[in-house]
């Protein structure tokens, strides 16, 4: 499983340090998410080839892959002038994702609730054209059904997925879509299946609740769709039956935080929700756990583990639970290295993993993915 940061809330941070912040805060994954300057809401991509070209050196430098990138356009609305830009937009955005070596995108089905037919054939119209690229360029797309959409039902948007009828198209679940969904969370997940690759974490609450008076909107009627981006935990979403139910489906994909209510403490939030998403992978017996027991993401000044004391010349002194936790990785480390046949030297197509021992183990990329 590939955990990956919405960096929307870092928005407003240069493009090329972006990278940097988000290895800080303990993520290998970005899921690039509409930004002015690169690829913005329903417009023409802004990227060139030198801003490509600097973001991929500063990922690199960091350490930090993009898992997916995520544009919006209105490729399904019913104005036939704005599909067409649309579908001008979606041609350019593949071809940056290309040249980021990126090989996932995701979006929206978009168009109109109040037009779903139109707006249906609008889609169709769409994915004739656009198909073809995809195929071409090696890359996948991932839909999800989004409130206000012409589809807004999870089963229907699997169905209409299903009838694309392409292994290169697949389905996204969103969790604080849930409700909006249907909210038969576990079932939508298991009726996907396999077209289930990619996921959305961030919690809600549920709009139907106490009569339709969980959270009121004015004018009494009004067609609007609300819902929330909170941290795991602040909503109503059962995280329980979630991860439980990908445990039994053995997903393997992508999966997202993308936290969007708290700009003001945009650091903390999304540090809490990775430790969140480690904690319901743990207790619910997530194989991406197993795979690293002990093994812990990196950011600055994380409570309980100090870092090196340091002592004139090349001597360190660990604090003595340190050595108590060096101990218990080490004989992790031990048994990687004898069932992968490693030695201590690491080639430079070996990554470094950082541990609660801030030991460093030299594997190839992906043997114990995050």
């Amino acid at each position: 499983m590939k955990i990956a940061l919405d960096p929307y809330m870092f928005r407003r941070v240069p493009l090329t340090e972006l990278p940097g912040l988000v290895a800080d805060l303990g993520y290998e994954y970005i899921e690039l998410s509409p930004r002015e300057d690169f690829l913005p809401f329903f417009l023409h991509p802004r990227a060139n080839k030198a801003q490509i070209t600097a973001f991929s050196k500063a990922l690199s430098g960091a350490g930090v892959r993009i898992a997916s990138v995520l544009p919006l356009y209105r490729w399904s609305g019913p104005d036939e002038d704005e599909r067409q830009a649309a579908v001008r937009y979606w041609k350019r955005a593949i071809q940056v994702t290309a040249d980021l070596g990126v090989d996932v995108m995701n979006s929206e089905l978009n168009g109109r609730p109040e037009a779903p037919s139109t707006s249906e054939a609008q889609f169709w119209r769409s994915m004739e054209e656009l198909l073809p690229v995809f195929e071409r360029e090696g890359i996948r797309l991932v839909l999800e059904p989004h409130p206000d959409d012409f589809i807004e039902d999870g089963r229907a948007a699997i169905d209409l997925i299903r009838g694309i009828d392409s292994d290169r198209v697949s389905f996204l679940y969103c969790a604080p879509h849930t409700f909006h969904q249907g909210g038969d969370l576990d079932g939508i997940m298991k009726y996907a299946g396999p077209l289930l690759t990619h996921l959305h974490i961030a919690d809600s609450f549920d709009h139907r609740a106490s009569s339709g008076l969980r959270y009121i909107v004015n004018p009494p009627g009004s067609p609007a769709r609300i819902h929330q981006h909170l941290d795991i935990g602040q909503g109503e979403v059962d995280w329980d039956v979630f991860f439980r139910t990908l445990t039994e489906l053995s997903f393997d994909g992508i999966a997202t935080v993308c936290v969007f209510a708290w700009e003001e403490r945009a650091r903390e939030s999304s540090a809490h929700n990775l430790e969140q998403i480690r904690h319901y992978l743990a207790k619910h017996g997530s194989a991406e756990q197993v795979a690293r027991p002990l093994c812990l993401p990196r950011y600055p000044e994380r409570p309980g583990v100090r870092p090196l004391v340091q002592r004139p010349g090349h001597l360190r002194q660990r604090p003595p639970r340190l050595n108590r936790i060096r101990r218990r990785c080490g004989a992790a480390h031990d048994e990687v290295r004898r069932e992968h046949k490693l030695t201590r030297a690491r080639p430079a197509a070996f990554q470094p993993l950082h541990c609660q021992c801030n030991g460093l183990l030299g594997l190839p990329y992906g043997i114990l993915a995050h």
